[in-house]
C-alpha cells in the first residue's frame, strides 16, 4: 500500500502521520519501538530488533577496548 502524507512539526522535531490502515498492513502499532534509517530521498522504518541492539552494544565495547589496535589497522 502506498499513500501520500505530510511531514508535520512536533516541537523541535518533525513527524509523519501514518494512517491506521497503513499501520495495520505493516504490522506496527502506536507506541511500538522502531528503527528509522535515512538515506538521500528515503526514510525507512523497521521493527526494532533487540538482538541487533545487543550485538551493537558488544561491538561498541570491543571497539572502545581495542581503539589503539583498530587505529593501527586503519592506517
Amino acid at each position: 500500500m502506498n499513500k501520500q502524507t505530510k511531514l508535520i512539526s512536533v516541537g523541535n522535531s518533525t513527524g509523519v502521520l501514518i494512517s491506521r490502515e497503513m499501520l495495520a498492513e505493516s504490522g506496527f502499532a502506536a507506541g511500538e519501538e522502531v528503527v528509522v534509517k535515512a538515506s538521500p530521498g528515503r526514510i525507512e522504518i523497521e521493527a526494532a530488533d533487540d538482538d541487533f541492539e545487543r550485538q551493537m552494544a558488544i561491538a561498541r565495547e570491543v571497539m572502545e577496548r581495542r581503539r589503539k589496535a583498530l587505529r593501527q589497522l586503519a592506517k
